[in-house]
């Protein structure tokens, strides 16, 4: 999350395009990720040239010769006419065309169809000139910088898939503990900030093994998959996968729920906040999706698609509204049937309603599970999140309550739950308990409320009390009379 003053940075930004006549925010948001892309772009290339100084040349540089030009501290350097001619002439060419733009990469493939469209040079040299004072090198800050970028879009407030907050992001991530064996997939990806925050996860804990060279090419080709709609998003994915070294991910324009979606049984792992609003024609639905969830909800259907798609072995940790959990129609009650009876149902994580805000007030939960197709379900652990680090209005201002550490730290030895009561903020539930109460996944159904004791004085007390009371409003009263008496 972003606040200070990169959030006055980026509303500045902002305010230049929309004051310029861009008034579609997708627009808005593609044209600053292209300059942000081409500032990361050169600052990678400067700190690789600056560990290659005892070499003789630079091994495979980002910028050949002839685009010398374009890298960003050579262009921030120029005056508005000339600035605006190479970066729409020759750097963003080089982007489309050049950079990673041969073969069949996700970014090759979604870069074919941008366009350039700052309107003026005066309106680039602007927008430049605040870039520049960004430092961008911190991953987590680009990814916040997206995050803040896209909730600005007032009108996509019912597509959450792709807005994730990035600290959520990381929670889910580190609950699943992503390694170089998964195959990786996010078939509602948005901006791509599940699978980008897996690959950096990895990164991070599995250095070692990719250093061997089969597990690098995977890595940066088929272990991460990420399917949307959107032609914007693709491009936006595509780029931050590739600033995480990921440089061909199978990202691809693709209606997960239909029937050209053609992937099952493929994946370890898969990490999702899929849209969870609104309805689908069941006629532009896959069958073999209908046959576990007869039902047209999305937030539904896509429970029954990670079914599908997994491989027998495989996990999921999946963003749901809390309606799945306790909804009373015969597809809420069966996609829930599905994960605790044929599947391993793990956890419910409850998680406050302001979570969203400021562009979704919806209360949701985090369903994790694996798929087994023979059951397993033993005890399900309940955990109900009070506090995200974040205050829970549209502000959403750091605070120190956060239960994130605490949930990251149980998940990881449920066997200590066993002792926990039912009053506690997590707990385990016998799955013999949840199918009684028809397969309900609501925390409130299965938590105790401890209601403190309060003592009261003995009843004389209080009537002494009250009549002392009453003997004060009387005197009040009478005096009051007599002032009343006097003036007339």
């Amino acid at each position: 999350m972003i606040i200070g003053e990169l959030k006055n940075r980026i509303d500045s930004i902002w305010d230049i395009f929309w004051s310029a006549g861009m008034s579609n925010p997708l627009t808005v948001i593609e044209q600053i990720t292209y300059l942000m892309f081409l500032k990361l772009l050169d600052e990678r290339e400067l700190q690789r040239e600056s560990k290659a100084t005892l070499r003789a040349e630079l091994a495979d540089p980002i910028f050949d010769s002839a685009h010398q030009d374009c890298r960003w501290h050579i262009i921030r350097n120029y005056e508005a006419e000339e600035m605006f001619h190479v970066i729409g002439h020759k750097a963003f060419p080089f982007l489309k065309e050049h950079l990673y733009g041969r073969g069949d990469t996700a970014f090759g493939k979604y870069m074919k169809d941008a366009l350039f469209l700052v309107p003026s040079p005066r309106v680039l040299l602007r927008v430049v000139d605040i870039l520049d004072g960004l430092d961008l090198s911190n991953k987590d800050i680009m990814g916040d910088v997206y995050e803040y970028l896209l909730s600005q879009i007032a009108r996509s407030g019912t597509n959450g898939q792709f807005r994730t907050p990035r600290h959520i992001i990381r929670m889910i991530v580190e609950l699943m503990e992503p390694s170089v064996e998964d195959t990786i997939c996010d078939p509602a990806m948005g901006s791509a900030g599940f699978i980008t925050a897996a690959a950096q996860y990895i990164a991070e804990h599995s250095a070692a093994e990719l250093r061997e060279p089969a597990n690098r090419e995977r890595y940066a080709t088929s272990m991460f998959s990420g399917f949307d709609t959107d032609q914007t998003m693709l491009r936006i994915g595509s780029m931050n996968m590739l600033l995480h070294g990921v440089e061909a991910p199978n990202i691809t324009w693709l209606d997960a729920l239909s029937d050209a979606n053609k992937h099952r049984e493929e994946y370890s792992l898969i990490l999702a906040n899929p849209p969870f609003t609104g309805s689908l024609d069941k006629e532009a639905v896959s069958k073999d999706l209908l046959s576990i969830c007869p039902t047209g909800k999305t937030e539904l259907l896509f429970l029954a698609l990670f079914l599908r798609a997994l491989r027998v072995g495989g996990r999921c940790a999946s963003i749901v509204p809390d309606g799945v959990l306790f909804g009373s129609s015969r597809a809420h009650r069966a996609i829930r049937q599905e994960l605790v009876e044929n599947q391993r149902l793990e956890a419910v994580i409850s998680m406050p309603s302001g979570v969203f805000r400021p562009y979704a007030g919806v209360s949701t939960a985090v369903l994790i599970f694996t798929k087994t197709n023979c059951g397993g379900t033993d005890k399900v652990w309940f955990y109900h999140m009070k506090a995200d680090g974040f205050s829970l209005d549209d502000k959403r201002s750091p605070i120190p309550q956060n239960d994130i550490p605490d949930i990251l730290a149980r998940f990881k030895e449920l066997s200590l739950e066993e002792s926990r009561s039912r009053k506690d903020q997590s707990f385990l539930v016998p799955k013999e308990e949840i199918v009684e109460h028809d397969y309900d996944l609501s925390i409130n159904k299965y938590r105790e409320t401890a209601c403190d004791s309060t003592g009261h004085p003995p009843a004389e007390q209080i009537l002494d009390q009250i009549y002392a009371q009453e003997l004060r409003i009387t005197k009040g009263l009478e005096l009051l009379k007599q002032m009343l008496a006097e003036e007339l």
